[in-house]
């Protein structure tokens, strides 16, 4: 999504989210470096199947029923 929008020549990007993991920011982090990360939490890593811990679980399968 990040590509996407500077090929649209999107100026300062910036991410905002309520949870997230260090995995995922060192992730955005390694290719876009100059992207600001404004999250309310930081739990402390990624499970097996790519799940915050403790986090939310599978925040798409709670918003859409699909536990």
């Amino acid at each position: 999504a990040i590509d996407e929008a500077k090929k649209t020549g999107a100026g300062k990007i910036v991410a905002a989210c309520l949870v997230a993991a260090p995995e995922g920011i060192k992730e955005v982090h390694k290719y876009h470096k100059e992207i600001k990360i404004f999250t309310c939490a930081i739990d402390k890593k990624l499970n097996n199947k790519g799940y915050i811990v403790p986090g939310l679980g599978d925040a798409g399968d709670r918003l859409f029923g699909t536990l």
